[in-house]
């Protein structure tokens, strides 16, 4: 079976397609041949070494990838699912050691695993179930009600987009930055007020709501930056581990979505947010397995709107 794995940390270049053992699905698991597997920024942390010592208590070789999309192939007992074998399916996986989204054949507890939305290519709903269950969480913690204002930096990436579209659904007033090349997108996923991306965007979204934004998601990890566009008492979320010193009864949350790993009732209704046309898949360009480091080359060089996919055929 392949998968695209390290064996030692470092660039793109660090990336080699190798041979692991097929695993079968034991109790409570399903096991999916994987077609997709998204490139996410977090995937270069397990290629380059930054994640070293969380990795150490497992074998090599790394395998990277925590979306994947493909054909259920087994359902272990005592699995209590929608799914049968031959649904098109995805999933949300948290890498240990060489269980990466990265392989053909991946073995997964059945609370990661939904069905695709209907009309979605493998590589499009890849996209989804990491990314998507990311800014479910973000906005969960947050804890905003209808008619409050929320604002989300770093607006056109993949988070940043399923924080703005997930947050209209929810009936969020969304203040959002972008670069002047992707307003329009910003504001075509939904946003009601877009500003210049940059330094003292905080000064710039209090222009637009004075009294401060009643909560902020932090896709493009400004920390300390942006706190200044939250008001008293609001709320504030990161997505790298940053934690805010307390300050104006500010409510600081940092959103790890391993937490939502096993919450399948939600990437369930993600995946019928997709089909609504409430969350949009994009997908920026797909590449086959043996052409990973490509991938993970373009994401480094930024830029990209929507996610790279690796490809399993």
């Amino acid at each position: 079976m392949r998968a695209v794995a390290v064996h030692t940390y470092g660039g793109p270049e660090a990336l080699e397609l190798v041979d692991l053992p097929e695993l079968s699905a034991g109790p409570g698991q399903i096991r999916l041949r994987v077609h997709s597997a998204t490139v996410n920024p977090t995937d270069t942390y397990v290629r380059n070494g930054d994640r070293a010592a969380m990795q150490a208590e497992f074998p090599g070789p790394y395998v990277p990838g925590m979306d994947a999309a493909g054909v259920v192939e087994q359902i272990g007992e005592g699995v209590t699912t929608d799914l049968v074998v031959g649904d098109r399916a995805m999933a949300i996986v948290v890498p240990e050691g060489s269980h990466g989204a990265y392989r053909e054949n991946l073995v997964l507890p059945a609370e990661s695993v939904a069905k695709m939305p209907e009309g979605a290519s493998f590589a499009e709903a890849s996209t989804l179930p990491m990314n998507g269950l990311t800014a479910r969480l973000s906005l969960d913690l947050l804890n905003l009600s209808p008619g409050q204002t929320l604002a989300v930096t770093g607006a056109a990436g993949c988070y940043g987009g399923y924080m703005v579209q997930l947050a209209k659904a929810d009936g969020l007033t969304v203040i959002a930055d972008a670069a002047d090349a992707d307003s329009q997108l910003v504001s075509e996923l939904g946003a009601d007020i877009v500003v210049a991306r940059g330094a003292d965007v905080a000064a710039r979204i209090r222009e637009h709501v004075p009294q401060g934004v009643d909560g902020l998601a932090d896709g493009s990890v400004q920390n300390d930056e942006v706190i200044g566009a939250v008001r008293d008492g609001g709320a504030f979320t990161s997505i790298r581990g940053f934690e805010g010193q307390p300050e104006r009864d500010i409510s600081f949350t940092t959103t790890w979505v391993r937490s939502y790993a096993l919450e399948q009732a939600k990437l369930d209704q993600l995946r019928q947010q997709a089909e609504d046309g409430v969350v949009t898949l994009r997908v920026a360009q797909t590449y086959p397995a043996e052409r990973a480091s490509e991938a993970h080359a373009r994401l480094e060089a930024g830029g990209t709107r929507g996610r790279c996919v690796i490809e399993f055929v």
